[in-house]
């Protein structure tokens, strides 16, 4: 593993620190009611870690990957969770600042809706939607406007906004805490989604129960935490796995016309502006932008969460900043740019990922190369998640799609696994009962 570029300092955050157990070990849903959003505390009785899978011989890389994937199948969901960990609940009737400033309180960037009226999970509020939200005022409305527009602005208009937008809704997907930790890494590759909600159903009402948010880095951590003598034997490097998007202007589809030269990731440069970036993230449904000189060294990452502070602040008129300009105003906490060589291992970044928070890594030419730090690619959590799961699982469409989607692999859950499986799967069986019984 190459060691990242001196790009900016690496602090730690305990911002995602679960505050600690109370005496009595309960697992209750978090707090869904109110018009301030909710924020819970979901605990379950200590029970034994998983100890690693121990091996009685080398295994190959295709081997290491089968074995990870069977580690999988015998997990559920809810295993990939802490004894205590936080919830964070956002009421549809919230109004869009508040939410963004308890999201920012907590040090989280998505967290479930939940529809008091009819007692429903309602989707996911994430940094996209605050995407979209600057996109609207851009096109239908005035900056000097909009900072007191989205004060009395709620949640649950914000797919209204989406539709103005032509922006397809994102898919109100979820899984029962109990599904296999595998089948839930399916339905993230398969929607293209980065989460996924865990929904359990209350025994004594029936009513629907949130119980936490699965993502991809939580699965990751979970696998790089429990099979490190399982992926120590992934050796092939990540681009000869085709591990994350390489530069490849000659891969476009009329490249005399193509002016980027890092074709086909998105890059911007220190004199972009702020909007520029932000309509790259909604057009290609990306969430980071490298930032490199006129030689290709990346210098700097811009994220979409670097919006939410512009956002919460009402800084509309930020927008029109640089890169340059608004990275001065970037949270010291910061973690800094992680990147790797294209010819690190898989093992390596999962070495990586046990040790650190790692949402993408940036692929750099290393020390030894002609042009040390120059852009190579961009591996995301999604790319690596594809790569262990398989490549053959076919792709759905975003947005409406997706429950297409999601019909389609409980049909195929109740044809291979038989009926009590599919029962499972409708959430009729409480998390609970399982562990406490």
């Amino acid at each position: 593993m190459s060691q990242p570029i001196p790009i900016s300092p690496q602090t730690s955050t305990s911002l995602n620190r679960a505050p600690s157990a109370s005496s009595r070990p309960i697992r209750r849903p978090s707090i869904q009611g109110g018009s301030v959003g909710g924020s819970g505390i979901v605990r379950r009785p200590s029970r034994a870690t998983h100890p690693p899978m121990i091996q009685q011989r080398s295994l190959s890389h295709p081997e290491a990957l089968e074995a990870l994937r069977n580690f999988l199948k015998e997990r559920s969901s809810y295993d990939v969770f802490p004894v205590s960990f936080r919830l964070i609940v956002l009421d549809t009737q919230l109004k869009v600042k508040k939410a963004l400033d308890v999201m920012l309180l907590y040090g989280v960037v998505s967290a479930p809706l939940w529809n008091t009226s009819t007692a429903k999970f309602a989707g996911m509020f994430t940094v996209q939607d605050v995407i979209h939200l600057i996109q609207y005022y851009y096109h239908t409305s005035s900056w000097e406007g909009a900072a007191a527009d989205v004060e009395q602005f709620r949640l649950q208009s914000i797919r209204d906004i989406e539709k103005a937008l032509s922006v397809p809704p994102p898919p109100l997907l979820s899984v029962h805490p109990l599904r296999p930790l595998y089948d839930a890494c399916r339905y993230l590759i398969r929607t293209h989604a980065r989460r996924l909600p865990l929904i359990d159903r209350d025994t004594q009402t029936g009513g629907e129960v949130v119980i936490s948010v699965l993502t991809q880095y939580r699965v990751l951590k979970f696998i790089a935490m429990n099979c490190r003598d399982i992926t120590q034997y992934l050796t092939a490097s990540v681009q000869e796995m085709g591990i994350g998007n390489y530069v490849s202007p000659e891969s476009h589809p009329d490249p005399t016309n193509n002016q980027n030269k890092y074709y086909p990731l998105a890059t911007a440069t220190m004199q972009t502006t702020v909007f520029d970036v932000v309509h790259m993230f909604s057009e290609q449904g990306i969430s980071a932008v490298p930032i490199v000189d006129d030689n290709g060294k990346v210098l700097n990452l811009y994220e979409t969460v670097d919006v939410i502070t512009l956002v919460r602040n009402g800084a509309y008129t930020s927008l029109d900043l640089t890169i340059s300009q608004a990275l001065k105003q970037r949270a010291v906490d910061f973690p800094g740019v992680v990147t790797c060589s294209p010819k690190d291992s898989l093992s390596a970044i999962f070495s990586l990922i046990k040790i650190r928070r790692v949402h993408r890594l940036v692929v750099v030419q290393g020390r030894d190369d002609p042009h040390p730090g120059r852009l190579v690619g961009i591996i995301s959590l999604s790319d690596i998640m594809r790569a262990l799961i398989g490549s053959d699982i076919p792709l759905g469409g975003a947005g409406v799609g997706a429950e297409v989607v999601d019909k389609a692999l409980r049909e195929e859950e109740a044809e291979t696994a038989g009926d009590n499986s599919f029962a499972l799967s409708e959430g009729s069986i409480s998390a609970e009962q399982s562990i406490e019984g």
